[in-house]
């Protein structure tokens, strides 16, 4: 069955940068990675998406050109290097696997399947 473990998250000073990791196993390939955030009081919202085969990225404007979302066959392990950190960046940060979806479907959490426990960025 698919499992996702995220972790890396943590404390950091706003400007700076956090490179938070999901080991994914378990699942089909082609398939659609994302992460998701959440902060209190907010709904849960998509930040970055990935395609797991051919390698296609998404973003949200709040996070495009800070965040790269990244992929790594061998270990199964899929990345998101955030930069230039902002408070209102902090809330637990979730992956999500699930299919492919045309425009904007890849942020809706309706369409991701499976979910990490999520791991805590805190920018302050």
């Amino acid at each position: 069955h698919v499992q996702l473990v995220e972790s890396g998250g943590g404390l950091v000073q706003p400007g700076g940068s956090l490179r938070i990791s999901c080991a994914a196993s378990g699942y089909s390939y082609n398939l659609l990675m994302a992460w998701f955030r959440q902060a209190p009081g907010k709904e849960r919202e998509g930040v970055a998406g990935i395609v797991t085969g051919g390698g296609t990225q998404y973003y949200a404007d709040s996070v495009d050109g800070r965040f790269t979302i990244s992929r790594d066959h061998a270990e199964n392990t899929v990345y998101l290097q955030m930069n230039d950190l902002r408070p209102d960046d902090t809330g637990t940060y979730y992956c999500a696997l699930g299919r492919q979806c045309r425009g904007g479907g890849w942020s809706s959490s309706s369409t991701r399947e499976y979910w990490g426990q999520g791991t805590q960025v805190t920018v302050s």
